[in-house]
């Protein structure tokens, strides 16, 4: 049960704070946010303020922000079409009704005959009882469609996404990688200031029992100032040395109390796959600091990323294959483990998927930010808009692409657990 509340509470938060950045620069830059969701498929829970319809759905598979504009509108009156009216206290429409009018016995029956919800604003039409007198009506900027019981509010061309500049649409794209980054640096940025940062200098922090160190005599707080007579300036100078002398013996000169004091150590022979190296069983020592702890959660962030993209290269030339990717099943068992190494593991684990999902998502493909935002590179250097309905397409088949993707990655997941 621990392990199923920190999964969604680790997910969620993701989430959240991703399509939270999407949301907040859309409205900031005056976009109609029609939908905040967390998930896909089917409405768990959902409730409306400030024009925006916040929902909950059931596969946790991520989420998203519908912005008007981003995608062809779902409702579409034609002329010929009978709609109901409904005005407000200016004599604006303020509820066109699509279907079951009935329901509504003081809206006003109109057949359309012509109709601009975009720029203008207005509807034209005739009573069907009195087809001699046109009437033209004022459309409220904020009216809502009602169709099947439900409300969409209406977006004029100033609110929808492609009206806004290239800088705006740009900035509104890259915001939800960019919360995912910020979010990481403060959890790095806790966690240094919850159990302090790693020392500048090669210090002893914790010698574990029945390990070459403690054979060799070392203690808490010794400080390793020269190692195999090499100065030694930060604890990779010390590791690096251990690492690459296994089953060797290497002096060393350790700083004690204010006196200098000289040991000899032999590294333990570690195998790990086909790597060889050297382990003599100590752990660093951590020291709290609070500008320390901001350093080390801008460097905690920028080490993840080179880790990823790394990896991500590797992926892509067929370094590495696709077994090595994990859904939500993978993430699920791999925090499960890590949930019982303890708290800081556990937000370790949050900030580093925080990471991998901000630099997933700048990736250039279809269907994610990164192949929105390559359509807007596209559109800055042409002087012209890429056509909507073909960048639509595009996105159409990335996100089919995805899924195939997020099904495969699935499968492996569930083989390498339960087969």
């Amino acid at each position: 049960m621990i392990t199923v509340i920190a999964f969604i509470f680790m997910f969620g938060l993701l989430v959240f704070v991703h399509e939270w950045g999407h949301l907040i620069f859309a409205k900031r830059a005056g976009m109609l946010a029609r939908e905040f969701a967390i998930g896909f498929g089917p409405k768990i829970f959902s409730f409306y303020k400030n024009e925006t319809m916040y929902t909950i759905r059931l596969l946790p598979i991520g989420g998203y922000v519908r912005v008007a504009g981003e995608d062809p509108e779902i409702i579409e009156i034609k002329p010929g079409h009978l709609i109901g009216v409904e005005f407000n206290e200016e004599g604006k429409v303020k509820h066109i009704i699509v279907n079951n009018k009935d329901k509504y016995p003081n809206a006003h029956i109109i057949e359309v005959e012509s109709i601009d919800l975009t720029h203008e604003l207005y509807i034209e039409g005739y009573d069907p009882q009195d087809y001699e007198t046109k009437k033209r009506f004022e459309v409220d900027r904020k009216a809502f469609f009602i169709m099947d019981g439900m409300k969409t509010q209406i977006a004029p061309y100033d609110r929808q996404f492609q009206s806004k500049t290239v800088g705006q649409r740009a900035m509104q794209l890259f915001a939800g990688p960019m919360m995912n980054f910020i979010l990481a640096i403060l959890i790095f940025v806790f966690i240094g200031l919850f159990q302090g940062v790693p020392s500048d200098r090669a210090v002893i922090g914790e010698v574990l029992p029945d390990s070459p160190a403690e054979e060799a005599g070392l203690l808490k707080g010794d400080e390793i100032i020269e190692i195999d007579g090499k100065l030694v300036n930060d604890w990779v100078d010390f590791t690096e040395v251990v690492r690459a002398n296994p089953n060797n013996e290497i002096d060393l000169v350790v700083l004690r109390g204010g006196e200098t004091t000289e040991l000899t150590i032999t590294p333990k022979e570690v195998k790990v796959e086909n790597e060889t190296f050297g382990q003599v069983g100590v752990i660093q020592a951590f020291e709290k600091s609070f500008f320390g702890a901001i350093k080390y959660g801008f460097n905690l962030t920028y080490e993840t990323t080179k880790l990823v993209i790394v990896n991500l290269m590797m992926l892509l030339t067929g370094q590495l294959s696709l077994d090595v990717l994990s859904g939500p099943v993978g993430i699920y068992d791999a925090t499960d483990q890590i949930v019982q190494r303890g708290f800081v593991s556990y937000l370790m684990w949050t900030a580093m998927l925080s990471v991998n999902l901000g630099i997933i998502n700048l990736f250039p493909f279809p269907a994610l930010d990164g192949g929105r935002l390559l359509f807007v590179g596209i559109e800055a250097v042409r002087g012209k808009p890429v056509d909507p309905q073909k960048e639509g397409l595009v996105h159409v088949i990335g996100f089919m692409l995805l899924m195939l993707l997020m099904i495969v990655v699935t499968w492996n997941d569930i083989q390498r657990l339960f087969l």
